[in-house]
């Protein structure tokens, strides 16, 4: 059995008995069907691994914490992705690999072509449904902070922030990666299907962005989110 890294949203400290929550209790005891008395990994997002003793896997799961260690495989790169809202599993999939490579935060933007309207009602389910999605990467990936999820924007009320370092990828920009000086901060906006139209570009290079470039070939908005992402992290990050 692989070991298991489990996310704790409550304080964690070391000799402390504590009751895992309800999500992570079943996942102990019905889908892992865990043993007492193995250990586990906790995280709650401050950036540590906490050890933990399984000492009961009734219908509430107890542990024991054993030991903390600094989590040290965040990237120096702080990293943030403005992406235009994707469809249905599209954007679920963006959220999970932008989290396993590294950003910090995650902005969705409403854009003109964005297919996806949300109500007020929906756009929360939606929301905590991406957070879950974040928190399984933590789990999976072995990260130890958790990136922030931002109420969605408008691409007016995102380029009204103070980002340093903004990029906005298209395939008509003529600068690539190598030609930028390696930065502290990094904001990389990307639209949906559709991409960003010419008025949206132009508006966020009129307002402080640095057209970017990432090949010759027309990219998925899923394609471009990773790739600039992965392509950031090589060079400037982890």
């Amino acid at each position: 059995m692989k070991h298991v890294r489990l996310y704790q949203n409550a304080p964690l400290k070391i000799n402390d008995n504590k009751f895992l929550d309800d999500y992570a209790s079943h996942h102990l005891t019905k889908v892992l069907r865990f043993p007492q008395g193995r250990d586990i990994t906790l995280f709650n997002g401050d950036g540590f691994n906490y050890q933990a003793s399984v000492l009961s896997v009734k219908k509430k799961c107890e542990v024991r914490i054993t030991s903390r260690t600094a989590n040290l495989n965040e990237s120096r790169l702080n990293l943030t992705l403005a992406q235009g809202i994707a469809k249905g599993e599209k954007m679920d999939f963006l959220i999970q690999k932008a989290v396993e490579l590294g950003v910090n935060q995650i902005i969705p933007i409403f854009t003109q072509h964005c297919v996806v309207r949300l109500a007020a009602e929906k756009l929360q389910k939606r929301m905590q449904h991406w957070r879950k999605i974040i928190i399984g990467a933590c789990e999976q990936s072995g990260r130890s902070v958790v990136p922030e999820l931002l109420e969605p924007l408008s691409l007016e009320e995102l380029m009204a922030r103070n980002f340093d370092s903004v990029f906005v990828l298209h395939h008509r920009a003529e600068s690539s990666l190598l030609e930028f000086d390696q930065p502290d901060q990094a904001t990389i906006i990307i639209g949906p299907e559709g991409g960003l139209s010419d008025k949206e570009i132009a508006y966020t290079v009129q307002n402080g962005a640095q057209p970017l470039l990432l090949g010759s070939r027309v990219l998925r908005t899923e394609t471009a989110s990773l790739a600039a992402i992965a392509n950031m992290q090589m060079l400037w990050g982890s």
